[in-house]
């Protein structure tokens, strides 16, 4: 088996996204550019991934080694060029890699097997494959000459002749190398170029100066489409979530209206899952077999087990993890909390920072109240236990198995297992002080109308 080296350049600024952030840090489908392609390199089959950023890009920096922590990173220190920026992890290249891909962290939309097509003319001799497509409009794009079914050059469109410019196929900019090859070719390249830059295309002819070929693969456009302004960045997201989308059903999900429902690239789908229309849901998040997700909702970071039913317009939150058969109502939100088989939380209640038994009911307007202003707290509740109506829980508090609390309670104290608590204050009836309040309050408003 071929041992692939993959040499991801992330080091752009992105001027042209008007942000503080570095280009490749926005992102897709819930994950940034530069995880999307990494991602991708991974599941192509790289032995190892070295990442070349720009100077001041801890970010980036971070992101790569929370996401592949054995990755190499190395600084492009100056702007001089694709070669000069392969060419900053030469330590990498001298490992001696059979095969070299080299990638880009702007275009997050590269499949693993089209990676696995751009490297198979190297199995079979060519000394380099480039990626081709053919836009709609080839304009700006550099053009691939060939010749039969062998590359010979790739002509920038400003050095290009006016039949070059006919030419459809352009250069998608991925690159694949011999690895034996690599690091004499790209060494080689000169700047001798109106902006005194190393070009990475240069290696075409410099491979076929060496008496190897070069070959091209051809992908389909949308794939291949790089990421330079915001506009561009919702166009990489439709097709993504067009992607989704269609796995999601594919794997046995029903998706009612799949065009409103929005997903993160690492959403886990069950089978039989039903996703009502304007779903969204954020990173992290499996929802097993048979569940269903109602209209409005909102998820993120949570976890739900097989037959879980939740909305309307309810939000899970990060941490949030339901096992079988829980029910979470219309505009309930759930936030860091275990809740056990068979809960139900229907109604206008917030639960977080908690732990909630098995078989337990929570009523409407029921709140765990885990922040003092300073730091969280923790609600425990056991097992079949019910929560009347418009219990504000402060945390912390356990409350037991069995347990009662009553409606419009304030618990601030532990309640037994099976014990009835009632925290709230006994009503008093004045008899007629309603009618003199009113006589008083109108009073007042017509004085106030009158001065």
């Amino acid at each position: 088996m071929r041992r692939l080296l993959v040499i991801v350049l992330a080091a752009g600024e992105g001027t042209r996204m008007k942000s503080a952030l570095p280009k490749v840090m926005h992102k897709v489908a819930g994950r940034s550019m530069v995880g999307h392609v990494l991602e991708t390199a991974r599941a192509a089959g790289a032995a190892e991934i070295a990442v070349v950023i720009g100077p001041d890009h801890g970010q980036v920096e971070a992101e790569v080694h929370r996401l592949v922590p054995a990755a190499s990173v190395f600084v492009q220190r100056e702007r001089l060029g694709t070669a000069h920026a392969v060419l900053a992890a030469a330590a990498a290249l001298e490992r001696g890699y059979d095969d070299i891909l080299v990638m880009y962290g702007d275009t997050p939309l590269v499949r693993p097997q089209t990676l696995e097509a751009l490297r198979a003319p190297l199995a079979e001799g060519a000394g380099l494959a480039v990626l081709g497509f053919r836009p709609a409009d080839p304009t700006g794009y550099g053009r691939l000459i060939t010749w039969g079914e062998d590359l010979v050059a790739i002509r920038e469109e400003k050095d290009a002749s006016e039949a070059e410019k006919t030419i459809g196929l352009c250069n998608a900019g991925l690159m694949a190398l011999d690895g034996a090859l690599a690091l004499e070719v790209l060494s080689g390249i000169g700047n001798a170029n109106a902006k005194g830059e190393y070009y990475l295309t240069d290696a075409v002819e410099a491979v076929i100066a060496r008496g190897r070929t070069a070959a091209v693969c051809v992908a389909e456009a949308g794939e291949v489409a790089g990421v330079n302004t915001r506009a561009q960045l919702a166009e990489a997201e439709a097709v993504q979530q067009l992607r989704l989308r269609r796995a999601a059903m594919e794997g046995g999900a029903t998706l009612v209206a799949p065009e409103t429902v929005f997903f993160s690239a690492d959403t886990r789908l069950g089978r039989d899952v039903v996703i009502e229309p304007n779903v969204v849901f954020g990173p992290g998040v499996t929802v097993a077999d048979g569940g269903v997700i109602r209209a409005f909702s909102h998820i993120e970071g949570a976890t739900l087990a097989g037959g879980v039913s939740v909305g309307p317009f309810a939000r899970l939150r990060p941490g949030a993890r339901l096992e079988e058969g829980v029910h979470i109502g219309n505009f309930v939100e759930i936030k860091n909390a275990d809740l056990a088989p068979g809960v139900k939380i229907n109604h206008l209640s917030y639960v977080g920072d908690s732990t909630v038994g098995e078989g337990t009911n929570i009523g409407a307007g029921s709140i765990t109240c885990n922040y003092d202003g300073f730091s969280k707290h923790r609600t425990t509740i056991g097992a079949n236990a019910f929560i009347g109506t418009n219990s504000l829980m402060v945390a912390p508090v356990t409350i037991g198995d069995g347990a009662y609390i009553g409606t419009g309670s304030v618990i601030t104290d532990d309640v037994p297992a099976d014990a009835l608590a009632i925290g709230r204050a006994r009503q008093v009836n004045k008899p007629g002080l309603a009618a003199r309040l009113r006589e008083r309050l109108q009073a007042i408003r017509k004085a106030a109308a009158e001065g």
